[in-house]
């Protein structure tokens, strides 16, 4: 198929790597209902998908991907910069002439025998803009099923695109076809994995690998890794964060975003079913948000996705009963267990496993084996429009006005329920100081504490410690009062047995109540050493199991605890070295001067 553009940069873009790659054919992709159409029927007669039951799960498919191939490959995961400084200590540097060189020698011919698919994609509502237009060639189907549903595909991107320029996404699975070689149901390069980022050419090149972040180059690699870099340079904000419409019973409808590691219940507060009565939550965004202030000095923030791509097991019913219905049709499951009827299941999803089970290497499974039934990093595609909580707002190309910005992790102790910022700068503090632990609740022990700044750990596409000081410089570019209030969650303090203190899920709406209050002046707090935190009686408990002794704990500051803190920060800080901000810096001086008070 020919192109449907006059962009000579893409067509003299697409050119260069068609001699590169070397293709049997190349299509350019329309994103309409035919093609979609047709590339599920080739991936069924492939064998990389398997059709579940229409009646059970309609228009939804499984795919089981190679053993070697079933997760982001961090260790392989490059920002390539001139100077390794500006990569900084999170993140995988290599010189980016020498990566190109290197990569170019897997890349040359790597699509013999396959098809090369051209896929405009917005990031973000069409005619948005705070959205932004990649172009990605790809040779793995499964790609092009899955960047359909999680991005908006095909010749409306490329009208918007116009004669623009673009991010260049270039992906490869790895796996030439040579001499009518037979193929795989699952092509891969097991021996060689490359997921570049280019930040000076605001270039992705991915190679070997066709699962996830890896493959579906909107996702990570540009949303957050080489948009945080656009973001920087250009005024804005690329976040790790989902995004939430909510009406309290008054109906001042507010929008809060928030950022939280994997295991946090990130997805599960996105799709939040409050249990407050006349309290409604809705959805704009699971994951990632893009935020640009408007004409009136506001943060404005859009879900720059098109569709969800969640980890499956522990989704449940009782978990997440939004994203269940979610995923009653039109989806698709990788690397899930599939019942003997043609339906999948996964750990969590049901208290018992269903009799006769196939698990995610197509082996059979029976309750009681030593792996698990579904790959603890399986996965579902599905289009976000079909959440039963999906905001109407969601798509408003405008995007929505950030109220509030919440922070949160793992922390077994500590760290209260929730702590309000005393203002921007200590906000940053706290984003910059975020923490996970491993617990094991049956005795309460805790793990190693792992910082995770502002749940982008392995997503800033720049040193961390710039980053930082990128979220600082914000409170200069507008009027302080019209910036969001920062807030510290924590919904994973545990009691002395190992249970959690606090119900969590459907119940967190307590503390959005709370906040929703402070921002319009009416909730109580009480200073702390770390930030002002809710008198007792504020966070609303009718209705819960919570006593007035577990929620004075959940709110506890101890400040012999946090003078242990203050070491594990100060060498967290001392990784960032010189790029940290001065102002950090100062700001744990003047916690570590509150609490020897």
């Amino acid at each position: 198929m020919s192109a449907k553009t006059t962009n000579q940069e893409l067509l003299q873009w697409t050119t260069y790597w068609t001699n590169i790659l070397q293709p049997d054919s190349v299509h350019w992709c329309t994103g309409d209902d035919a093609e979609y159409e047709t590339i599920v029927s080739e991936l069924l007669a492939a064998g990389t998908f398997r059709k579940l039951n229409h009646s059970l799960r309609p228009n939804s498919y499984l795919a089981l991907s190679d053993p070697d191939d079933v997760a982001r490959v961090e260790e392989r995961t490059f920002i390539a910069t001139k100077d390794p400084i500006d990569a900084g200590p999170t993140n995988n540097w290599r010189d980016p002439e020498k990566l190109k060189t290197e990569m170019m020698t897997h890349l040359r011919g790597a699509m013999r025998g396959r098809t090369m698919y051209v896929m405009p994609f917005s990031m973000g509502p069409l005619d948005s803009p705070i959205a932004q237009i990649g172009v990605q060639i790809t040779d793995s189907r499964y790609v092009v099923a899955s960047m359909r549903t999680m991005t908006r595909m095909g010749d409306e991107a490329l009208r918007i695109l116009g004669d623009k320029s673009f991010v260049p996404c270039v992906h490869s699975l790895g796996a030439p076809l040579l001499n009518g070689e037979q193929d795989v149901p699952w092509p891969c390069n097991s021996n060689h994995k490359f997921i570049a980022h280019f930040p000076d050419s605001k270039e992705i090149w991915s190679y070997g690998s066709g699962y996830g972040g890896n493959a579906l180059l909107g996702k990570k690699c540009f949303a957050l890794r080489i948009a945080s870099t656009m973001a920087r340079d250009d005024g804005w904000l690329a976040e790790h964060m989902l995004v939430l419409a909510v009406t309290p019973p008054n109906g001042n409808r507010r929008y809060i975003a928030a950022a939280f590691p994997s295991s946090c219940g990130k997805t599960n507060m996105a799709m939040m079913m409050p249990t407050l009565p006349g309290w409604e939550v809705q959805t704009i965004g699971d994951d990632i948000a893009w935020m640009k202030f408007g004409d009136d000095g506001r943060l404005y923030a859009i879900n720059p996705e098109f569709g969800f791509f969640g980890v499956a097991p522990g989704t449940s019913e009782k978990t997440n009963r939004n994203a269940m219905e979610t995923l009653r049709s039109n989806a698709i499951f990788t690397n899930v267990a599939h019942t003997s009827d043609g339906d999948v299941w996964w750990e969590g999803m049901t208290t018992e496993p269903p009799p006769g089970l196939t698990d995610w290497q197509d082996e059979p499974w029976t309750a009681g084996d030593n792996s698990p039934a579904a790959h603890p990093n399986a996965r579902f595609t599905v289009p976000a429009s079909q959440c039963p909580s999906i905001a109407p707002e969601w798509e408003d190309p405008s995007g929505v006005p950030i109220s509030a910005i919440l922070f949160g992790g793992r922390r077994a102790t500590n760290i209260p329920l929730v702590t309000e910022a005393r203002d921007w700068e200590h906000g940053i503090f706290l984003g910059s100081i975020m923490s996970s632990e491993k617990t094991a609740a049956a005795t309460g022990q805790t793990g190693l504490v792992r910082f995770d700044p502002f749940a982008m750990l392995p997503f800033a596409g720049y040193n961390i410690g710039d980053y930082f000081a990128h979220w600082l410089q914000f409170s200069k570019q507008t009027d302080p009062q019209k910036l969001p209030k920062l807030y510290w969650v924590n919904w994973f303090r545990l009691n002395e047995d190992g249970s959690f203190l606090w119900p969590g899920f459907g119940d967190n709406c307590r503390v959005l109540d709370w906040i929703l209050r402070r921002l319009e002046g009416s909730a109580e707090a009480e200073t702390t050493p770390i930030g002002l935190v809710p008198t007792c009686n504020e966070i609303n408990r009718n209705g819960t199991a919570v006593t007035e002794a577990e929620m004075s704990q959940l709110l506890s500051v101890d400040p012999e605890s946090w003078r242990d803190e203050l070491e594990m920060i100060s060498k967290h800080y001392d990784l960032i070295s010189d790029r940290l901000p001065a102002e950090l810096w100062n700001q744990l001086k003047d916690l570590t001067n509150r609490l020897e008070v």
